[in-house]
């Protein structure tokens, strides 16, 4: 690929490309499960995301507030290190940090009336990676 040295950025971006649009999307992963957190990991990083890990909500909550270029949120529903449940992470990060999308993923069944935050996406484990990975960077999409 050859850049046109009077291309605007302006250009690209009505043309549907942007200098941010071509930049790995970050997204934090929040899993308890180790073998989870380093598949769901490895796959997106081959899908062209950046991946950021965290075991529990409060180590989500860390890297929250010290990474502003978190795009994107996936939490695990049941973790129990921390002081607080993927349900309640989303909630807060919806509230807190309201432009990061969240995805939601659980094994323990769907969420309740009153677990998701307005907007977020919920997916049953187990997913197929493809599902996972399609389910992302359309949240990404809709989100810029």
């Amino acid at each position: 690929m050859t850049s046109d040295p009077d291309r605007t950025p302006r250009d690209a971006h009505e043309e549907g490309h942007s200098p941010a649009c071509d930049a790995a999307p970050v997204v934090l992963l929040v899993e308890d499960d180790g073998l989870l957190l380093m598949e769901a990991a490895d796959t997106l990083a081959e899908a062209g995301f950046t991946v950021l890990e965290a075991p529990h909500a409060d180590q989500a909550l860390k890297v929250l507030e010290s990474r502003p270029d978190v795009e994107l949120l996936m939490t695990d529903v049941d973790m129990p290190l921390g002081s607080m449940n993927g349900f309640a992470l989303a909630r807060l990060v919806s509230r807190r940090w309201p432009r990061i999308p969240v995805l939601v993923v659980s094994g323990m069944g769907s969420p309740g009336p009153h677990d998701m935050p307005p907007g977020a996406r919920f997916i049953p484990k187990p997913y197929a990676p493809s599902a996972l990975v399609r389910t992302l960077h359309d949240t990404v999409r809709r989100a810029a």
